[in-house]
């Protein structure tokens, strides 16, 4: 079991999440009005309640920092050297038809790097965090260190938009490639928790296109599987927001370079 003092970032992380994880956990089944956001996208009651439950914590224990918040924005300096990247219910459609696959995502970005991260399951009662060098989830006050394994070759492939690889990259092209239907079983869980299981060992890898620097929704996950040991790379095999963008988190090498060849042979020759 890991002892860990109550001031810490990371602990803030996981204190934030849970409260999350608690409304969302709550108002779950019960008649929740929605806020369009365009485009098909929208914010449920329980996104605002469980945004404003995780900003209430980070805001009581660390008032200089910035926040950036899925519903409410930014706030704080534009140039801040801390901020808080906040997804208060990730899996906003699976919710809202009681489905139970989502997640409450809390991370801190120190300068470029993110040094404290967490993932809470409001339905397991699982919190996967981090401090930024080891990671680990934690259920009932026992933390136990994550450990990635590709055994389950089961992959996570995001098919949501936006799809700004594309014609290069479409990641639902992914699932037709031969290579892919012999050595993986493709899963869409469309939450970022699926990031957090590569870390636990619970998927093999995760892929999705998109501009994920400080997005709120996957700055855990990244920094989850980042220190569990993962190979974790953009779209071209390069850190993550260094390239064209997108992810690929996987449990081991091996794994990462196979679906990065697979996406590689979707781009003409020579881009």
């Amino acid at each position: 079991m890991v002892s860990m003092d109550m001031e810490t970032d990371a602990q803030l992380a996981v204190a934030a999440a849970q409260a999350g994880a608690a409304v969302v956990r709550g108002m779950y089944g019960a008649p929740l009005p929605r806020t369009e956001k365009g485009g098909g996208d929208f914010a449920t009651a329980a996104d605002l309640a469980a945004e404003k439950a995780v900003l209430d914590v980070l805001r009581t224990a660390r008032p200089d920092d910035a926040v950036t918040g899925e519903e409410s924005g930014e706030t704080g300096a534009g140039g801040a050297e801390r901020r808080w990247l906040v997804d208060p219910l990730c899996g906003t459609l699976n919710y809202a038809v009681q489905n139970m696959l989502v997640a409450v995502n809390v991370a801190l970005r120190v300068g470029s790097r993110v040094t404290a991260a967490a993932s809470a399951d409001p339905f397991s009662g699982e919190v996967f965090w981090t401090d930024g060098a080891r990671a680990f989830v934690r259920k009932g006050g026992v933390d136990e260190e994550l450990s990635p394994s590709p055994g389950s070759c089961l992959v996570d492939v995001n098919l949501d938009a936006p799809f700004p690889n594309a014609p290069d990259f479409r990641a639902v092209r992914l699932l037709a490639v031969p290579e892919f239907a012999e050595r993986f079983r493709p899963r869409v869980v469309s939450t970022t928790l699926a990031v957090a299981w590569v870390a636990a060992g619970r998927r093999a890898a995760y892929v999705t296109d998109g501009d994920l620097r400080d997005s709120v929704h996957f700055a855990s996950g990244i920094a989850l599987c980042e220190a569990a040991g993962c190979v974790v790379t953009d779209l071209r095999g390069l850190p993550p927001h260094t390239g064209r963008g997108g992810l690929i988190a996987a449990a081991d090498r091996e794994t990462h370079e196979a679906l990065l060849g697979m996406v590689g042979d979707q781009a003409p020759a020579g881009r």
